[in-house]
């Protein structure tokens, strides 16, 4: 098993030539808040990447709120704020890993695993003492390539047939109420796919923003016969990616992202809702 995440004690202390670090703050209510922060103050040298405008690809009728990024679009960013192919890439943010994990993900799918999280986020960094600034970094270009890993992800498609024949367990990683169809604060329709299982991302983190200790994320995961790929769905395919590192760190590595999610979901008029309680 590989460990994604860094502390703030062990990035301070060595960062490295080749380290990039990027800012991953965001808001889903507020697209202009995440800039807005790192505008405030960051980890010296970090770049800022924003949610809407770097993480994710333009929003079409289907696909959901959050695409993914275009690959030539994604290459010359990463290149842009310096970024190698031998470069070790830290992200961050304040939102219990949410963004960061995005890109954790991201990074990956595009070929590119020398990629680390920084444990507790901005919050920790700052519990330890650690400088701010407000410098913008300066740049170099980088060579990153990004080459998409599509077995990484399933589509549409693929959902409808996996809910019809139980072939791999599907996991809703958002609130429960949400899974539940209680309620619905972003998405036109409330519920959840048929069959899927309810792993809320929050209770992967606490409260400080840190990944639960192993043995507690194993705790969580063994309630569960999860087949040999899993697949991840969230809202819209960011907080998913929490579920999916919790499920790196205790070595499923072949778990699978719905990018588009429940709101890809919902988007067709033909898609079954359920608003059951969990199965």
């Amino acid at each position: 098993m590989k460990d994604w995440l860094i502390s703030a004690e062990e990035l301070h202390q060595n960062p490295g030539d080749q380290v990039i670090i990027f800012d991953c703050r965001f808001s889903l209510t507020d697209p202009g808040e995440g800039l807005s922060t790192y505008q405030q103050g960051h980890i010296p040298g970090a770049f800022h990447l924003g949610m809407e405008k770097d993480l994710s690809g333009p929003k079409r009728l289907h696909g959901g709120r959050h695409p993914l990024p275009d690959t030539k679009v994604f290459t010359n960013r990463m290149r842009a704020s310096g970024v190698a192919r031998n470069s070790l890439v830290i992200a961050y943010d304040d939102n219990r890993m949410a963004g960061a994990a995005r890109l954790w993900w991201l990074l990956r799918y595009f070929g590119h695993p020398d990629v680390r999280i920084l444990d507790g986020g901005i919050k920790a960094w700052l519990a330890a003492g650690f400088p701010m600034n407000k410098k913008y970094p300066a740049t170099t270009i980088g060579d990153f390539l990004a080459v998409e890993n599509t077995a990484m992800t399933v589509t549409y498609p693929d959902i409808k047939q996996l809910s019809r024949d139980n072939t791999s367990v599907l996991i809703d990683a958002r609130e429960s109420p949400r899974y539940r169809g209680e309620v619905e604060p972003i998405d036109p329709i409330a519920g959840h796919i048929p069959g899927a299982i309810n792993v809320p991302w929050q209770q992967l983190v606490d409260a400080e923003g840190k990944m639960l200790p192993i043995e507690c994320q194993r705790l969580v995961w063994q309630e569960w016969a999860l087949s040999p790929s899993p697949v991840v769905y969230c809202g819209s395919g960011v907080t998913a990616c929490v579920d999916l590192l919790s499920l790196a760190l205790i070595g499923v590595e072949s778990a699978k992202l719905y990018p588009g999610s429940w709101s890809d979901w919902c988007s067709y008029p033909d898609s079954i809702i359920e608003t059951s309680t969990q199965p």
